[in-house]
């Protein structure tokens, strides 16, 4: 029997996960679970930065107004103004707990600010082009240094533990920690907890191309849509207009900082074409602007568009984008004086579990923070940089309720029965896992990319059911991995995508289908929930 109890649980060591920890483990036992190690995450990949409001030309009313354009009118207006809000006293406690961000020319020791679409004033605040990485740098140190966290490494999440599906609620369904694979013993671990946080990020690896890293598989959305939590907006997965086309550079992302600061796109021809598309050409929102170069490049035939960097000077880019030009010099483009061919690639995930104002959902006892949950901050697209911010803002009203809650809390946990493998064998043919696995990814980017048709929608369900049994009975006869889970994880998302993109009868922000193209704000002014 291997069984540990916490007070918190966490599930994920992004910025959500990894702010929550820091904060819940002044009051109690936490326990941190994460797949790969504590530097894996999509925060860890974040290039652009934070948005707060901190220059003295900007104001509240101005983040909020941008946030609830881009957001195409789906925003909840007073999650926005309250995380708006909130923006700068967090950013504050970053800066309280060694985040180094980078500070303009000189000895005033002012922030630097940058400039993203979407934004009307300079509000982002970075580390160069290397913002999460140095996120996850100070955070991690504090995770690692704190007596009352331990932290699971190499560990993935199978299950939540419901205490109405085993028989022993006492009334209202409530979550108590999660049923955790040890990756390197195949143990499966009964991790239970007065308050488990969900914080395991998007779902960017459902598609073929993507900007996420390997670990972003849903698995946290899966995971709280099997207990039985609502789930909303789905059909909303934001394409980053701008990742590095190349062979040898796998998801490897060039923020859209770079437009900010005067960056143009252009066919190989050198034709510039957004101002076609959009009267904010470089500057508009990442739907629009990604839309846009899908557009051009079926209409032209082109694998890729160019991201023209001929006007920066290479102390600029030594600077500011330090990452992308070793990056791109790695690869052989000699950048500013070459252009950076790029494509759209799936990048956020705008949905996901219904939360409310402090990130609990429908389930008792249950968080859900960072990408994996639907604040309502976001609506149908995201405005750039407010991810990081959105992380931060939940992460600490979730601790403050779950340590309030938990303080008062005085039920004892259920005793839950241990894992049992059964008549489960060996892990059968691994070919079978990473065939469905690349099956899905392709046809959600042939039918569910960012232009989608009822007939694609249509296939794309059939489908997906039809490996979600194969890929059902294949879990069941075969002793658990974490590939196997992620792939029982990634179709489920699939599937939801699916549900969400076909019951939507509108185009809408990320959402554009060719059979019902335009805006119908009397009947879809409304998240689509599961």
């Amino acid at each position: 029997m291997n069984r540990t109890s916490y007070d918190y649980l966490v599930i994920g060591s992004g910025l959500a996960g990894l702010s929550f920890a820091i904060k819940a483990a002044d009051t109690g036992r936490v326990a941190l679970v994460t797949k790969r190690s504590l530097l894996d995450s999509n925060t860890a990949m974040a290039q652009g930065g934070v948005s707060a409001v901190w220059g003295s030309d900007d104001s509240l009313e101005s983040h909020a107004a941008d946030t609830i354009s881009a957001g195409a009118g789906l925003c909840s207006e007073d999650i926005v103004r309250g995380v708006v809000a909130e923006g700068p006293a967090r950013i504050a406690e970053l800066l309280e707990s060694g985040v180094r961000f980078s500070t303009v020319a000189g000895d005033s020791g002012e922030l630097d600010l940058g400039l993203e679409g979407g934004h009307e004033h300079r509000r982002v605040l970075h580390a160069a082009d290397q913002t999460g990485a140095e996120l996850v740098r100070a955070l991690v140190a504090r995770v690692r240094g704190h007596a009352s966290i331990d932290v699971f490494e190499g560990h993935h999440a199978v299950d939540l533990l419901v205490d109405e599906k085993f028989g022993l609620s006492k009334g209202t369904a409530s979550c108590w920690g999660a049923y955790v694979l040890d990756a390197n013993s195949g143990e499966v671990r009964t991790i239970v907890a007065s308050r488990t946080v969900l914080a395991s990020g998007g779902a960017g690896k459902v598609y073929l191309y993507t900007s996420n890293p390997d670990v972003a598989s849903g698995d946290g959305l899966a995971m709280a849509r099997r207990a039985g939590c609502r789930v909303a907006n789905l059909e909303f997965m934001q394409f980053h207009p701008t990742c590095l086309y190349h062979p040898s550079a796998k998801s490897f992302l060039v923020t859209e900082a770079l437009r900010g600061e005067g960056a143009r796109l252009c066919t190989p021809a050198g034709n510039y074409f957004l101002e076609a598309y959009d009267h904010r050409a470089e500057l508009a929102p990442r739907d629009i602007v990604a839309r846009a170069i899908d557009h051009q490049m079926k209409k032209e035939g082109l694998e890729y568009v160019h991201l023209d960097l001929t006007g920066f000077a290479d102390d600029f880019m030594s600077t500011r984008f330090p990452r992308i030009l070793d990056k791109c010099r790695s690869l052989g483009i000699n950048v500013p004086s070459e252009r950076v061919p790029v494509v759209p690639a799936a990048h956020y995930l705008c949905g996901g579990v219904v939360t409310d104002s402090v990130g609990a959902t429908n389930l008792d006892r249950l968080y859900a923070i960072g990408e994996v949950a639907m604040t309502g901050l976001h609506g149908a697209n995201r405005l750039a940089s407010n991810s990081l911010l959105e992380a931060l803002v939940f992460a600490h009203r979730a601790a403050e309720d779950a340590r309030k809650k938990t303080s008062e809390d005085d039920v004892v946990p259920p005793v839950f029965p241990s894992w049992v493998t059964g008549d489960a064998s060996d892990e059968g043919e691994s070919v079978v896992i990473k065939h469905n696995w690349d099956e899905i990814r392709r046809l959600m980017w042939n039918y569910v990319g960012i232009e989608r048709s009822d007939r694609r929608l249509e296939r794309a369900a059939k489908r997906i059911s039809m490996l979600r049994d194969e890929i059902q009975q294949y879990y069941w006869d075969f002793r658990i991995t974490g590939d196997l889970l992620e792939l029982r994880n990634l179709a489920l998302v699939a599937d939801l995508l699916v549900q969400c993109a076909r019951v939507r009868r509108e185009s809408r922000g990320l959402h554009y289908n060719v059979d019902c193209p335009d805006l119908d704000d009397s009947n879809w002014r409304r998240p689509t929930v599961i």
